[in-house]
């Protein structure tokens, strides 16, 4: 017995371990009204600074400190295509490029630590960047926003959508928000897309260089859930 207890107890303290660590990498929003009106204003603020900025990266990162969700907070491009895309036409009219110019297709994850933030569909055109440029591109997990960041490229947003509604449609008009409270104090359960962005990048002289496809994820809101003070 004795052995026995200490062979056990070791392989229980990594159990607990591994539960607290698991307890703290996924902080557990309660489903209630309140959490998920804070979800969607997190949501749609964190899609309107990106509608407004020049960088998807920059402001990732920003997120990434301002929420603690990893130290340091350094976005990174995991590469997750497997072959060379031929684009389709809608990006190449898009791009405004020749049938013989060549159009480079990029999908990856951005990462924050652990946390995949989004994921982004590139295609983009090598020839109207620069050598260095078409190497990080290809070599390292550099996002595109930071391996063009010399170009000083802006972006233009061709159409952006919630993936995810929080609220049912209607809330507002009824008297008691029945399906709210149908899983009242179960843990809020997240979709693994909240929000779309499609964009092209360009130049300050207006050529331009690549079209995104981005898909935010869940993990952007890995963080304890908000408390609002009480009136």
């Amino acid at each position: 017995m004795k052995y026995w207890g200490i062979r056990v107890l070791p392989l229980l303290f990594a159990v607990l371990s591994a539960v607290a660590s698991g307890a703290a990498s996924a902080p557990v929003w309660v489903d209630s009204p309140v959490a998920r009106l804070e979800a969607l204003a997190l949501i749609e603020t964190l899609n309107a600074e990106i509608l407004s900025s020049t960088s998807a990266t920059s402001t990732l990162e920003r997120w990434c400190r301002d929420h603690a969700l990893a130290q340091p907070a350094v976005v990174v491009a995991h590469r997750i295509d497997t072959a060379a895309e031929i684009p389709p036409a809608a990006p190449r009219q898009d791009l405004q490029v020749s049938a013989q110019e060549k159009v480079q297709y990029r999908r990856v994850e951005l990462t924050c630590g652990d946390r995949v933030l989004s994921i982004a569909e590139n295609w983009y055109v090598p020839g109207r960047l620069t050598a260095q440029m078409n190497r990080l591109l290809e070599t390292t997990q550099t996002p595109f926003g930071k391996a063009v960041q010399s170009l000083g490229p802006h972006r233009e947003t061709i159409a952006a959508q919630l993936l995810w509604q929080p609220l049912p449609k209607g809330w507002e008009l009824r008297d008691t928000p029945t399906s709210l409270m149908a899983n009242a104090q179960g843990p809020l359960q997240l979709p693994q897309a909240l929000f779309e962005q499609r964009a092209i990048l360009y130049t300050p002289a207006r050529r331009a260089i690549a079209e995104v496809n981005e898909i935010y994820q869940r993990d952007l809101l890995e963080f304890p859930e908000p408390r609002l003070p009480e009136p």
